[in-house]
Parts: C-alpha cells; sequence; structure tokens
C-alpha cells in the first residue's frame, strides 16, 4: 500500500526540508508511522516520524502503529506502508463474491410495503406469509429504540451478532428467530428459493455498501413498484426473492468488514409514518486514546420524510460527550436547535459532561471511493 501526500496538516514540504526532519525524510528511510484519528473533513491524520499528515482512508483498516518507507519526495512524495496486516484470505474472497449481489435494505421495504397493501397477498402459501410477518416483526418501531435499553436490543438484533448469538450456550434460539433482522431475512429467503431456485441480481444503485471506511450514508426511501396489473404479486415476489438476497449479501458485507476494520456498521429499519427508514449507526473505539476505555465515537445516519438527511456524530470520552449534528434543511437544524435545551439537560441528569452541541445546516461530505492501494494525502 502507497501513502502519498500532496502537503502536510501543520507545516509545509518546503519547511519540513529545511528543518529538523529533512534527514529524515530522505528515500529509502524507514519512519514510525501511528494513525492519529480523523478530521472535520472525515481525513485520516496521521502521524509519520516528527510530522502530521491528513490522508483519505484506505479500504482496510490501518494498525494504530506501523512504519513506512521513503520511496519518493519532491511535491509528492511516496511512501511504502510496510507490515500491514492483509485481510485473511477466506475473508477477502467472501468480500469479493458478496460486494457485486449486495444491494441496500430501502428497495426491499419498499417491496415489502406494497406487496402488504395487495389483498391478494391473502392467497399466498401459509409458509410465506409467515415469513414475511416473521421479518415485518422484527422491524423496529421509533418508541422501541427511543431508550437506551430498546436501542442496545436493536443493534443486538439487527443481523450483525447472529452467529455471535448462536454460538453462546445461554441463547433462547427461538427468541431470537423471532426478533433477529437477518435470522428472518434468512427465513424468508429459504421459503422463496423453494419456490423459485435462481434469484435474480438486485437493483445495485440504491446505496453504497455498509462499510466503515465509506462512512454514514442517510438512505431516502425507495418508491414503491407501480401496481394495478395482473399477475402483480407473482412478478413483487420475482423483485422481492432478488432484493432478499441483496439485502443478505449486503448485511454479510457488514459482518466481514467488521472484522478487518475494528468498527461497527449498523442499519436498523424502522417502522416510520406510511413506510419504512432506515437508521444507519457506526461505532468505533478512540484509536488514539488507548488508555481511555470508554472512549467512542457513535456516527448516526437517517432520512426521515419529515425532517430529511439528518447526521450525527457523539464522541464520548469517560464522562465528557461532545455532539455534533447536521441536517440538510434549514427548518431541520432549527427544529433541532430548539430541542438543545431539554436534550442538555437530560445529558447533566444522566451524569454526563456536555462539552459541545452543535447543528450545521448541510450535511458533512462523505469520504467517497477509495482505493486499498493507493492512499492520497491533502492538508
Amino acid at each position: 500500500m502507497i501513502i502519498q501526500p500532496t502537503s502536510l496538516a501543520a507545516l509545509t514540504w518546503a519547511g519540513a526540508a529545511s528543518g529538523a526532519s529533512a534527514d529524515s525524510w530522505r528515500v529509502g528511510a524507514v519512519l514510525a508511522a501511528r494513525t492519529l484519528g480523523y478530521s472535520e473533513q472525515a481525513k485520516l491524520v496521521l502521524q509519520i516520524g516528527s510530522l502530521t499528515v491528513e490522508a483519505e482512508p484506505p479500504g482496510t483498516q490501518l494498525p494504530s502503529q506501523f512504519q513506512v518507507r521513503v520511496l519518493s519526495l519532491g511535491a509528492e512524495p511516496k511512501l511504502e506502508i510496510l507490515g500491514g496486516p492483509p485481510l485473511d484470505q477466506a475473508v477477502s474472497r467472501a468480500l469479493r463474491e458478496r460486494l457485486p449481489q449486495q444491494n441496500g435494505y430501502a428497495p426491499l421495504l419498499a417491496t415489502l410495503g406494497a406487496l402488504a397493501q395487495r389483498p391478494l397477498l391473502r392467497q399466498l402459501p401459509p409458509p410465506l406469509r409467515a415469513a414475511l410477518a416473521l421479518l415485518e416483526h422484527s422491524i423496529r418501531t421509533p418508541v422501541e429504540i427511543a431508550h437506551a435499553a430498546g436501542l442496545q436490543e436493536a443493534v443486538k438484533r439487527s443481523g450483525l451478532f447472529l452467529e455471535s448469538q448462536l454460538a453462546h450456550p445461554q441463547t433462547d434460539l427461538g427468541m431470537l428467530g423471532e426478533d433477529d433482522w437477518k435470522a428472518a431475512l434468512l427465513r424468508l429467503a429459504a421459503t422463496l428459493d423453494r419456490g423459485s431456485p435462481a434469484h435474480p441480481p438486485g437493483d445495485h444503485t440504491e446505496t453504497a455498501p455498509p462499510l466503515a471506511q465509506r462512512g454514514l450514508v442517510a438512505q431516502p426511501r425507495a418508491p414503491m413498484p407501480e401496481s394495478a396489473q395482473p399477475g402483480e404479486v407473482d412478478s413483487l415476489l420475482v423483485r422481492l426473492h432478488g432484493e432478499v438476497h441483496a439485502a443478505l449479501a449486503r448485511l454479510e458485507v457488514a459482518q466481514l468488514e467488521t472484522q478487518a476494520s475494528g468498527a461497527w456498521m449498523i442499519e436498523i429499519p424502522l417502522q416510520g409514518e406510511g413506510g419504512q427508514d432506515i437508521l444507519q449507526l457506526q461505532m468505533t473505539p478512540h484509536e488514539d486514546d488507548p488508555e481511555q476505555p470508554t472512549a467512542w465515537v457513535l456516527g448516526f445516519a437517517i432520512d426521515l420524510p419529515r425532517l430529511g438527511p439528518v447526521q450525527g456524530e457523539l464522541q464520548l470520552r469517560g464522562l465528557r460527550l461532545s455532539v455534533r449534528l447536521w441536517a440538510q434543511r434549514t427548518e431541520t437544524t432549527a427544529r433541532l436547535e430548539r430541542l438543545f435545551g431539554e436534550l442538555g439537560q437530560q445529558l447533566t441528569a444522566n451524569g454526563l459532561l456536555l462539552d459541545q452541541l452543535t447543528c450545521q445546516t448541510g450535511l458533512p461530505q462523505p469520504p467517497g471511493s477509495r482505493s486499498a492501494v493507493l492512499l492520497k494525502a491533502t492538508a
């Protein structure tokens, strides 16, 4: 893997070359490097030798400490990362297989909503109707996640942790099968497979895969399929077949990436007004604060019909909390700011020290596509 800085976060290359770091930044030199976290522009901040650079995060997770070799200098020096841990071959192979198959939950939820409105749905075979009802039951409500215990349960039942819970000897398998999102998807997929073994590929244009290095994306509802056509339920079931398998692939991509990134990207379908919404959560430990085990960054993104896209980032260090919110609509920003007083009181009542609470109009820029081979750095 190559790092290609174009400038420094604190110093210019000219200043660095004329200072004490000039000797260390020579071609062939091996320098110590460590990750410092992320900047406000979602850039990866690295300390390399005595200098600090900002870079676009790579396609794989960097260790907290590593070494780089200087390959070239000049306006755009190149640094080779030494000893970076590659993904396990089995994980890499599984990712390559699932990434082309995956798709977001929004098209699946729209098709489920369309099916629920069809009177002919009552004529479907009982096993299929039971599988559809189980999947609908696994969709959480806003009331259920409005408190800590409910949100924790929704995270546990998001499908990301299904296999680990199955391996736990004290797990209630019956309850898990009824509440877990992935378990419900697997049951519906198996039921549909019995009627149509070869599922068509899903539509891969809706949303990016939920990989930690791609950042949070507020996902709007997908439009419901057009209705009032003969044989409509059959066509919806064909569509549903592909979308269920695409959703399973998306969830498995998130599970595989968690092993490599050390962060959790979780998507929770929610039952909203007149449709379903998707709450995306990203939980990352503070890699730059190993002495503080309670240091975490929690990000979230959601697109609600009444509020529009909203994103947030909560940084927790011990009992100190910083909250930053972003809303695409100006009226949503004003609406959230009117709740700041009540929110601050609730946080204080729970023993937290609020260092920052802000809301900005406009969403933060997503990191965008990143290569696992080339890392471009900017100040």
